[in-house]
């Protein structure tokens, strides 16, 4: 007859321990190795395996270790903890460690029995971060079972991987480009979101009819919306506010799938309001209907919206849970390191005369045809201006872009009627801050306005042809010697161009002139997404090992608008050259934001913005909208979105202006354009009335629903259950050069170091190089360790959950339960030291407590097991235990040894302390109680809003708990003592 093993309970099975997990049945036991993380879990049929009862062996008297040895093994046993028992399941199985400030969203969310939240910190904080927390938490306590991320294709990939690599979350991609491989593994009648489970979905191709509705009909549980701002639009037009067709149609889309008052929704955005009243209205009312309406001037109104917002700015998380936040000392405080500020330039160059004569010439050709055109009919003067738009920005931008534009066919030239030209043209000049359809965007537009481009047109493209080169150039040449200076003092920097033919022009022409040193590269919108990242990676790459080790090399991307959103290049850019002017200042708040954020290891960003001070165009956009932006953000502390209607009336000013005076009379001021003061005092008055509004609102709207106290405290709980950041760097430092691998630690105050791993043994290289990569073990690089959690491909992060720190723990635990691991073993589970940091002997016990929670839920209660590791100390023998309270016991690890331990009398002093363990059970199991106490108070602190939530939660400590490490400190005697003799 079988035994029945009740989930928590060691069983021996294949060669190794398990413990039983709650999944199993009489006929089926679901295991995990004792150690081992979820990825190792196992079904075992008792009918067809042995299995037996197991119990944890004691150490062994005769493997002892040094005085580092408790320590040691102590973290090493924390950071392999994946199952922690504390309120936050998922922490202990991610590989990253969240920041305090972005524990915020997670403890509100876990306060709510129906998640719905707005979250819109600033650009850079993290918000990828805070809603991948959340969503693995809910799936972690089964809150949810099935999750779909919205967002633009151009992003899908960056979503994907973020997910996988930090929150083991294997997402499939749902876009255009997939969709028909995703739906020929389906069954009759399936839904692709019904087969898989985790989807991460562009807005674009969801909103269509066929695949909106079935989308609807099989939504998951837990929605993540990325950007939703472009997801929503002002209904009214009192504030210049118009809907596009586009946003109105995702609008219509997460209504529905709001509409399910049981669905999880994470709204994301770093611009809610926007000056845009009745939008930010409706993006209220996505999260909660009654949200729309709300009165958010009362107090009852703005507390009511606390419990569904958060909204920060770097400031208010730069130094977190300090004095400043009210608590009682700065033991928890907290800095993350943002870039502290932008150095910005603005750099003029002049045309050479045979460029000015290029650009006079178009500009007369584009006043002839704006005229012509006029006299034709509405719709052919809407073509015209369009085309003529399309002509002086590609002139501006490279002969490269001119040349492409004057000899293809204008897209608005298709249009038959003016409304219809308008849409098709308005692209060209729109760098919309709203405008999340950036693919295909980067293009050369089209100057003609039939199929053979006129002889005129034709004439001034060989023109343009001829030139390329810095000789006749002078923005190509001015653009070296700007990347020459900043390579110089040690920058690499990204160029943002407007136009494919540009990038590639400018790739080109700059390959071989910045140093032998300097690497190139250019990403365009001809690229996929992934390929995209993938060239960035190329160039971030070391092609050698010396190349690795060389800190004079540099790398130079040249990039279109294609990656001015969504995608992270802190790691790699320090700098940004806006070699191109955008026609909107917000563009360039993005470009800049893709390397300006947390985990940019420079303190100051660079920041240069190229313009053509007598091309008739640059100076204008520049004295109007730049300058403008610049002094809202000077004066109020915040980057504000320059309304769309703003930045185009602007333009169109700036490009009749140019028509009417030409280039020569540039100097003259764009204001004195008759009947355009009025408009500009008009934008300028919306413009600032956007920025006021939008201060108020971050004022009003500041997150208050959770005290930086609460936060505290359950950040503290966290680092006793699992570790911090100084005892994960000091643990992989000692480690490592036990393991015999080469150091260097340069003690300049970052705390980064690296190592080469070609003396370690073979088991931890094999481990590490499943996590780093092979190339960079096999050639015996040196692999950076960074105490910033935010690192590049091939570096590691001083973590507990980094998969590389992680490999390093694995590797320690093992080498210390195996006495019989080759080479080095830096942890032992045995120890005696003499010390003058006891008075009296002095035990130090590891012990790990397993506990048997039940965790309420939406579909119903989980059984779970989880793990905890905890230091117990007492004085004296077994049998006469004086036990020391939980610092005191913290307070020996730090103890070092004063004088040498016999050996004989350290093994006389272990064995007499094991065999007296038996002692000790009746203590430890009381212990138990008490810690299963704490944590069922802990669980109902976080959810302490919603007591559906925590009915019926259960914290049972499973027996007996396993003795991993004992180690006895002996104080030290005088010289005329005998040694060893017994306090």
């Amino acid at each position: 007859m079988s035994l029945t093993y009740t989930a928590g309970s060691l069983v021996a099975a294949r060669g190794r321990e398990w413990v039983v997990l709650p999944e199993s049945a009489p006929d089926m036991l679901v295991l995990r190795p004792l150690g081992g993380s979820e990825d190792d879990i196992a079904a075992v049929f008792p009918a067809f395996e042995e299995v037996r009862p197991a119990e944890f062996a004691a150490p062994s008297p005769a493997d002892l270790g040094d005085q580092r040895a408790a320590g040691l093994l102590r973290t090493a046993l924390r950071i392999g903890f994946r199952s922690g028992a504390g309120p936050f399941r998922s922490l202990a199985s991610i590989a990253v460690e969240p920041r305090a400030y972005q524990l915020v969203p997670l403890l509100m969310a876990l306060r709510q029995r129906t998640v719905r939240l707005l979250i819109s910190d600033d650009v850079g904080i993290g918000k990828t971060v805070e809603a991948g927390l959340i969503a693995k938490e809910l799936l972690a306590q089964g809150e949810a079972t099935r999750l779909a991320v919205l967002c633009s294709p151009a992003l899908a990939e960056q979503w994907q991987s973020e997910l996988r690599e930090k929150f083991a979350i294997d997402a499939e991609l749902v876009l255009a480009s997939t969709v028909t491989r995703l739906e020929r593994g389906l069954e009759l009648g399936q839904s692709l979101f019904d087969k898989h489970p985790f989807t991460i979905i562009s807005t674009d191709f969801i909103k269509s009819t066929r695949h909106r509705e079935d989308f609807v009909r099989h939504c998951p549980d837990l929605v993540i919306v990325d950007e939703a701002h472009t997801c929503v639009a002002a209904d009214d037009t009192t504030q210049g506010g118009t809907s596009s067709a586009a946003n109105q149609l995702r609008y219509e889309l997460l209504r529905r799938v709001s509409a399910d008052a049981d669905r999880h929704l994470l709204l994301l955005t770093a611009t809610p309001h926007s000056g845009k009243e009745s939008a930010f209205r409706n993006l209220l009312g996505l999260v909660r209907p009654e949200l729309a309406t709300v009165d958010l001037d009362s107090p009852a109104g703005r507390a009511k919206l606390a419990e569904h917002f958060v909204a920060r700015k770097r400031a208010d998380v730069r130094d977190y849970l300090t004095k400043e936040d009210g608590l009682a000392d700065d033991s928890l405080a907290e800095r993350t390191a943002f870039p502290s500020d932008r150095w910005t330039k603005d750099e003029p160059y002049k045309l050479t005369p045979a460029y000015r004569a290029l650009l006079d010439d178009a500009i007369a050709y584009a006043r002839d045809r704006v005229t012509a055109a006029g006299e034709q009919g509405k719709r052919e003067a809407r073509i015209a201006w369009w085309s003529v738009i399309a002509l002086l920005r590609s002139m501006v931008s490279s002969p490269a872009a001119a040349a492409q534009t004057l000899k293809t066919r204008s897209e608005s030239a298709a249009a038959r009627t003016a409304q219809e030209a308008d849409v098709l043209g308005a692209p060209v000049a729109a760098d919309s801050a709203e405008n999340d359809r950036l693919e295909g965007m980067d293009v050369a537009p089209g100057a003609a306005e039939s199929e053979e481009a006129g002889a005129r047109l034709l004439e001034l493209s060989e023109r343009a042809a001829q030139l390329v080169g810095p000789a006749e150039d002078a923005k190509l040449k001015a653009l070296t010697r700007h990347l020459k200076g900043l390579i110089a003092d040690g920058y690499n920097p990204i160029v943002f161009c407007r136009y494919i033919p540009t990038a590639e022009y400018l790739a080109e022409q700059l390959d071989g002139k910045l140093g032998k040193k300097t690497k190139i590269a250019a990403v365009t919108g001809t690229l996929s997404p992934q390929q995209r990242l993938e060239r960035i990676e190329q160039l971030a790459a070391a092609d050698s090992a010396e190349e690795a080790a060389d800190p004079a090399v540099r790398r130079v991307l040249i990039a279109t608008d294609c990656l001015s959103e969504g995608v992270n290049l802190q790691h790699y850019f320090d700098a940004v050259v806006h070699y191109d002017l955008a026609w909107n200042p917000t563009r360039h708040d993005q470009r800049e934001g893709r390397v300006d954020r947390y985990g940019q290891k420079r303190d100051q960003v660079r920041v240069i913005t190229m313009y053509g001070e007598d091309n008739g165009i640059d100076g204008k956009v520049l004295e109007v909208l730049f300058k403008k932006h610049r002094q809202i953000k000077k004066d109020l502390g915040i980057s504000v979105s320059v309304p769309d209607e703003t930045a185009s009336g602007v333009t169109d000013a700036v490009v009749e202006w140019l028509l009417l005076h030409g280039r020569q009379g540039s100097q003259e001021s764009l204001f004195d354009l008759e009947g355009h003061q009025e408009s500009f005092d008009r934008i300028e008055r919306e413009w600032t009335s956007a920025a006021e509004r939008e201060k108020t609102s971050r004022s009003k709207y500041a997150q208050r629903a959770i005290h930086p106290e609460e936060v505290a405290r359950e950040v503290a709980a966290v680092r006793a259950a699992l570790g911090g950041a100084e005892e994960v760097r000091e643990f992989t430092l000692e480690a490592l050069r036990d393991l015999d691998a080469l150091i260097r630690d340069p003690r300049d105050g970052s705390g980064d170091f690296t190592a080469q791993l070609g003396g370690a043994p073979a088991g931890l290289r094999d481990a590490l190089a499943a996590t780093l990569g092979g190339r960079l073990i096999e050639e015996d690089r040196e692999i950076p360790f960074r105490t910033s959690p935010a690192i590049a491909r091939g570096e590691a992060a001083l973590v507990r959950t980094d998969p590389a720190i992680g490999a390093i723990a694995s590797y320690v635990l093992d080498s210390a339960l195996d006495a019989n691991t080759p080479g080095p073993r830096p942890a032992r589970r045995c120890g005696v030291v003499t010390t003058d940091a006891v008075a009296i002997r002095t035990t130090l016990l590891l012990v790990r407590y397993r506990f048997h929670l039940t965790l309420p839920s939406r579909s119903g209660e989980r059984q779970l097991v989880a793990e905890d590791a905890r230091l117990l100390a007492f004085e004296g023998m077994p049998s006469r235990a004086r036990w020391l309270d939980d610092d005191a016991a913290t307070a020996l690890l730090a103890a070092r040894a004063t004088a040498n331990t016999h050996e004989q009398l350290a093994r006389n002093q272990i064995t007499r302390t094991l065999d007296g363990l038996p002692d000790l059970s009746a203590h430890l199991t009381e212990y138990g109680k008490t810690l299963a106490a704490e944590l069922d108070a802990s669980h109902r602190r976080v959810r302490k809003a919603n007591e559906e939530i925590v009915r019926g939660l259960k914290v049972v400590p499973q027996e007996p708990a396993d003795i991993l490490g004992v180690y006895v400190y002996l104080p030290q005697q005088p010289a005329s003592t005998v040694s060893g003799a017994e306090a």
